[in-house]
Order: structure tokens, then C-alpha cells, then sequence
């Protein structure tokens, strides 16, 4: 068999630009032996270096930007929320503002406030056990804090009574049969 010779030069091999022709084989084992410390690239280049420079002080400053952003939209967001709670008070304070050019409501607050009736109208006032007026806004007890007692039958206390009619305990005495007045009243 004849050798093939390509059209670039060595036998089936290519051709470098320096001009040598090598196989594919030769290139690959000649390669790391050819190439010394002194030719290698190292790494970390200068342009790496102020490439890495260059995206830590644009994310420093994109940080700081994103962290003021984020401060003033939770300063928004609180001013907002004054502004919407003012506005109820606004609301409420007008509201009350129409009830007062309301003749029975200023009836109502003065019978309320200062216990003033119009002519013709009477005045009760429950007094306490200690003499005092009660509190009209006098709280009641909790529900939880009172004590449950289990409903009686109405039946219970009738038969209870119709058999104390029929046997009434001993021991006690009877009846009078006069009623007496007392003593200082008699006739």
C-alpha cells in the first residue's frame, strides 16, 4: 500500500503554521511536555482582578441603593397607615359633629350627662344599699365568674309543699289562730 500524503504535508498529519507537520498523536503526548511553568497563563490575571474589583463596588452600591429603597418603602408604608387611621378619627369626629345639631341627641346627652328633664318628665334614681346612686354604666360580672347552679323543676318545691301539708313536722307549734296586734296597739 501506498502512503497517503495530505494536501497539507506529513503523511495522514496536519500541518502547524510554523510549518511542521505532526500527527494528532504526537501533538497530544508532545504538548504537556513542551509546555514549561514560565509559559503558562497564570489564572488570575490583572484584568480578573479588576474585573472582580469592579463588581464588588457595583454591588456595594447596589446594596446600599436596595437597603435605602427597602427603608423608604417601609417609611411609605408606615406613613400610609397614619394616614388612613387619621382619617377614620377625621371621620368619626364628623360624624359626631352631625349628631349634634340633632335636637334629641342634645335632649339625650343633657338628660344623660347632667340629669335634666324636660317639663312634665320625673326623675327616678335607684339608690344602692349604701345610700348612694347607683352608676348608670355599672358593669355586670362576667359570665364565666358566676356560679351555675342546675335549674330546678317546678314540680320539686309543689310537691314538697303538699307533703308538708299533709304531715307537718313535730316540734313546731301551731298556727295562732287570732292575729295578734302588737303589743303597744291593742284596743
Amino acid at each position: 500500500m501506498a502512503q497517503r500524503r495530505s494536501a497539507r504535508g506529513g503523511p495522514g498529519g496536519t500541518r502547524r503554521p510554523g510549518g511542521r507537520g505532526t500527527s494528532p498523536q504526537r501533538s497530544r503526548a508532545a504538548a504537556p511536555a513542551a509546555a514549561s511553568p514560565e509559559q503558562r497563563r497564570p489564572r488570575f490575571t490583572g484584568r480578573a482582578a479588576i474585573l472582580v474589583l469592579v463588581v464588588a463596588v457595583l454591588t456595594v452600591s447596589y446594596a446600599s441603593s436596595l437597603r435605602a429603597y427597602l427603608q423608604q418603602r417601609s417609611h411609605i408604608a408606615d406613613l400610609k397607615a397614619q394616614i388612613a387611621e387619621r382619617s377614620a378619627s377625621i371621620d368619626d369626629l364628623e360624624r359626631e359633629k352631625r349628631r349634634w345639631h340633632d335636637p334629641a341627641y342634645i335632649q339625650a346627652q343633657a338628660r344623660e350627662r347632667f340629669g335634666y328633664l324636660m317639663p312634665g318628665q320625673t326623675s327616678y334614681v335607684v339608690l344602692g344599699e349604701d345610700g348612694k346612686p347607683l352608676e348608670s354604666d355599672t358593669d355586670l360580672p362576667d359570665p364565666s365568674e358566676v356560679r351555675e347552679r342546675e335549674p330546678e323543676a317546678w314540680w320539686g318545691p309543689v310537691w314538697q309543699s303538699a307533703e308538708l301539708a299533709g304531715d307537718p313536722p313535730r316540734g313546731q307549734a301551731p298556727p295562732a289562730a287570732e292575729i295578734l296586734a302588737p303589743a303597744g296597739k291593742r284596743r
